[in-house]
């Protein structure tokens, strides 16, 4: 389960920090005029649309996992989205240094950007958490080895698995479908939460663009 979970991660970009003052100092000196600024908000729009189109790629993708078992397919999608996500992240940490130069001093846009990414982060972890766990299905549904069971010409299949749950009345099996339906109802509750988050953020970032443009 770990495994499947660890295909779909997210990381902070690692940069020089030749490469991120060389940057800067090619962009800060354009990054203070209103103009300047709704560019690089479009841009952060930009890398959410992109992000937007990942989330859906992946959601069919998975879809398909389940249907066909198709684990290799769906494990190459998965460091595709990883490479994506990585380079999503990337963008908006450089965006984000901009609005915290001495020459914007756009502090405020900074934390807003900061706190999308903080949130998309938790929501590709859940994202994945869910996947685990629609892939694991509940257990009292999960297909069982036979193995261990008798066969007799007379009796036929005497399955050890039915004299078990007879024996533990089930309760077992209960208690691990209720975690399993709470952890799964908890992680589809914080994805909503992320989005909703994450709107709220995108909002403030559109009436900011009004607001320069008006200017």
């Amino acid at each position: 389960m770990e495994d499947f979970e660890k295909k779909v991660s997210i990381s902070e970009p690692v940069s020089s920090s030749m490469e991120v003052e060389q940057d800067q100092e090619e962009t800060n000196s354009k990054a203070s005029s209103p103009k300047s600024i709704v560019d690089l908000l479009r841009k952060f729009l930009a890398v959410q649309q992109r992000r937007a189109l990942a989330y859906a790629r992946l959601k069919r993708g998975f879809e398909d996992y389940m249907a066909s078992g198709g684990e290799s397919v769906y494990q190459q999608l998965c460091s595709e989205i990883t490479v994506e996500f990585n380079d999503c992240s990337k963008q908006v940490v450089e965006i984000e240094s901009l609005f915290l130069s001495p020459d914007c001093c756009r502090d405020d846009l900074a934390h807003l950007l900061r706190s999308v990414q903080t949130q998309e982060k938790d929501k590709l972890h859940l994202t994945a958490t869910i996947q685990v766990l629609k892939k694991a299905g509940r257990p009292s549904e999960r297909l069982v080895s036979h193995e261990n069971c008798r066969f007799g010409h007379s009796t036929g299949h005497e399955c050890v698995h039915i004299q078990n749950i007879t024996e533990a009345s089930g309760t077992e099996e209960a208690e691990a479908d209720a975690q399993y339906d709470n952890a799964l109802k908890e992680a589809i509750k914080g994805v909503q939460e992320a989005v909703i988050a994450i709107n709220e953020y995108l909002e403030e970032i559109r009436y900011e663009i009004a607001a320069l443009e008006a200017e």
